[in-house]
């Protein structure tokens, strides 16, 4: 008797060994498949940077849960990092807001969404090199009294704003008298009230401004001769990654590969492919 308890007693063992190796070979195999992807954050309504649209025309990726498609150039500088990588490119559509969030609790990879590497931000997440860099500008109603500032001050008694949680926002205290509205969710949103008279003006980057001139005919962009001051990394976009990432250094030699004349040409296809109502 105590030599068959024993014998049991060693199957039994070997039983939940076995079935404990199987449930680690599982696990270890769903590890790899998600090692294979590569999850950027962007919020895909800030042409020419990102948008969406309803196809994968011009190079647009389909978004992750959706029927539609983000391209710009964000999505196209996305697609070079994700081959260098090695890995498959997957967008995942999220509000500017939730952005960092997702960032921080591992639901994206990284942040490619035409984000600055600001000292604030720097306080959660580390970035990449930068893989872009732009003029802050205004974009105004066509016939406004505004159409031919020349400097930031022009805009003294105007009604601005700018994206909420950008450095955008926070520039037009730079402008002596202004009316400084509420910071509004997303450009389509700023657009409408531009459109409505809600505001003046509001604060963006030259990419933006020219896309916004070349959907709507009745805005146009005004560039400063005396301009906002600000400094390096508020103007320059980069990657925004989880602190101590070990892509970084990766994505910082992708980056390296994309020539400054690459750059441009994206960012001028961009330009020229953006859906019209972006």
């Amino acid at each position: 008797m105590k030599n068959k308890f024993t014998i049991v007693i060693v199957l039994l063992v070997s039983a939940v060994l076995l079935l404990a190796g199987c449930g680690t070979s599982k696990s270890s195999t769903s590890g790899s498949s998600e090692d294979k992807t590569f999850k950027v954050g962007l919020e895909a309504g800030y042409a020419p940077f990102n948008w969406t649209q309803n196809d994968d025309s011009n190079g647009a990726v389909k978004i992750a849960g959706s029927a539609e498609y983000a391209g710009g150039y964000d999505v196209e500088i996305a697609k070079k990092v994700a081959e260098g990588l090695g890995k498959e490119l997957v967008i995942v559509k999220t509000e500017w807001d939730g952005l960092v969030p997702a960032l921080t609790s591992g639901k994206i990879d990284a942040i490619i969404a035409g984000m600055s590497p600001t000292a604030e931000r720097k306080e959660t997440i580390d970035f990449s090199d930068n893989y872009y860099k732009s003029n802050l500008i205004m974009v105004v109603k066509k016939g406004s009294k505004y159409e031919g500032a020349t400097s930031i001050q022009d805009f003294k008694g105007a009604k601005v704003t700018a994206q909420l949680n950008t450095f955008h926002y926070s520039v037009i205290d730079q402008i002596e008298g202004v009316n400084k509205k509420t910071a509004m969710d997303n450009f389509p949103a700023m657009r409408v009230a531009l459109e409505s008279g809600i505001i003046d003006g509001y604060v963006s980057e030259r990419p933006e401004g020219v896309s916004a001139s070349a959907a709507n005919e009745n805005y146009v962009m005004v560039e400063f001769e005396e301009g906002f001051e600000t400094s390096e990394d508020d103007t320059a976009i980069a990657v925004g990654l989880a602190k101590g990432s070990d892509l970084t250094e990766k994505i910082n030699d992708a980056l390296a590969g994309i020539s400054e004349e690459e750059r441009t040409s994206i960012m001028d296809s961009a330009i020229k492919n953006q859906p019209a109502a972006q």
